[in-house]
C-alpha cells in the first residue's frame, strides 16, 4: 500500500507562539515528527504542509519536502481535512501518483515514533474494508461515561448518562478516546468526506506516549519524557 505522510503545520499557534519551531529537549518541535516519519519503514513519501517561512525553513533542514500552503488554509478556524487535501491535490498536480492512503502527523504528538507509526499502517493493511484509522488511549475508569456527572437544574449532580450508575471498574466496558491524534490514516478517496470515519480502526497507544501539547504543562511533560528515554 502506497502511504502519504502529512504534516500539517501553520504559525499561527496562539497557546504557544511559534511552537512548531521552540526548542524541545534539543530540537524543534515539528522535527520529532519528520523523524519519526522517515524513520518508518511504510511511509512511502512525506511533506510538510505550511504556510510559514521559518516552519518550512526548519522542515527543510530536517529533510522534509514542504507544500507551501494558503494563507486561507492556515486561520485559527481551519479544519485538517482540506489541510490534507490541499496536500494531496498539490503533489498530484505535480505528477506524484495518487496513494492509498494518507497518514496525517500531528507536529504537536513528539512522543509518536516511527515504530508506532509502522504498527498503525500494519494495522489498517491488514483490514481491506477499513476506511480510516485513529490513535487513541483507553480512558480511564473514573473518567468513563458510566462515572461521568452532570448538573441537574437544581443545581445537583445527576448521572449523565440514563439507567442505573455502574461503579464497579471490571463491571465497565472499555471506552477509548483520540490522543490528540497522533496518527490518522484515511483512505484517499475518502477524504473528501472526512479525516476519520467510515469504517475505523483503532490503534492502541499508552497516555506516556500520547502527550499533545496544546500548553506549557503539556510542553514539560513531553520535555520531561523525552529527557528520560
Amino acid at each position: 500500500m502506497r502511504i502519504l505522510a502529512v504534516i500539517p503545520a501553520r504559525g499561527g499557534s496562539k497557546s504557544i507562539p511559534r511552537k512548531n519551531v521552540r526548542d524541545l529537549a534539543g530540537l524543534p518541535l515539528i522535527a520529532y515528527s519528520i523523524k519519526a516519519g522517515h524513520a518508518a519503514s511504510r511511509v512511502e513519501r512525506l511533506v510538510v504542509s505550511t504556510e510559514d517561512t521559518e516552519i518550512a525553513a526548519v522542515s527543510r533542514y530536517f529533510g522534509a519536502e514542504v507544500i507551501e500552503r494558503p494563507p486561507s488554509l492556515a486561520q485559527d478556524d481551519t479544519p485538517t481535512r482540506p489541510v490534507i487535501e490541499h496536500a494531496v491535490n498539490t503533489l498530484i498536480v505535480g505528477g506524484y501518483q495518487r496513494p492509498d492512503a494518507v497518514l496525517t502527523l500531528q507536529p504537536t504528538s513528539p512522543l509518536r515514533t516511527a515504530r508506532h507509526i509502522d504498527e498503525a499502517v500494519a494495522l489498517y493493511e491488514a483490514d481491506l474494508s477499513a476506511d480510516s484509522l485513529v490513535s487513541c488511549v483507553p480512558v480511564p475508569h473514573i473518567f468513563h461515561p458510566n462515572s461521568v456527572m452532570k448538573r441537574a437544574a437544581d443545581g445537583s449532580l445527576v448521572p449523565y448518562l440514563p439507567g442505573d450508575t455502574i461503579t464497579r471498574r471490571q463491571e465497565k466496558e472499555p471506552v477509548f478516546a483520540r490522543n490528540g491524534a497522533a496518527i490518522y490514516i484515511t483512505r484517499t478517496d475518502r477524504l473528501c468526506d472526512f479525516i476519520f470515519g467510515g469504517r475505523l480502526l483503532s490503534y492502541e497507544m499508552s497516555m506516556h506516549d500520547s502527550v499533545d501539547i496544546d500548553d506549557e504543562h503539556d510542553w514539560r511533560c513531553a520535555e520531561k519524557r523525552l529527557s528520560e528515554r
